[in-house]
């Protein structure tokens, strides 16, 4: 079986988090299951950090990833060698 990740978005770039999905998950549960933690999270603590996050991922079997992204590949946009290291 094939290793399957997830990228969680956010409208800053900055933001931007990579996961790895358990085995034992289908493609749509494990969005499911990924969706529940982190509004029960929230929901808990409103001022909840991504480190809070992450640890109720781990606990369920999802790995976070550090990874990198690139600068845009949109031509029509400023050229810039900006390179956003997501830890």
């Amino acid at each position: 079986m094939s290793v399957r990740y997830m990228i969680l978005p956010a409208a800053d770039l900055r933001d931007l988090r990579l996961l790895q999905i358990p085995l034992d998950f289908e493609q749509h549960e494990a969005y499911r299951r990924v969706t529940t933690l982190l509004a029960a999270v929230q929901e808990a603590d409103p001022q909840c950090s991504w480190e809070d996050m992450a640890q109720v991922l781990e606990s369920q079997g999802f790995t976070p990833l550090a990874f990198m992204l690139g600068p845009l590949l949109d031509p029509s946009a400023e050229m810039g060698s900006e390179v956003v290291e997501m830890v």
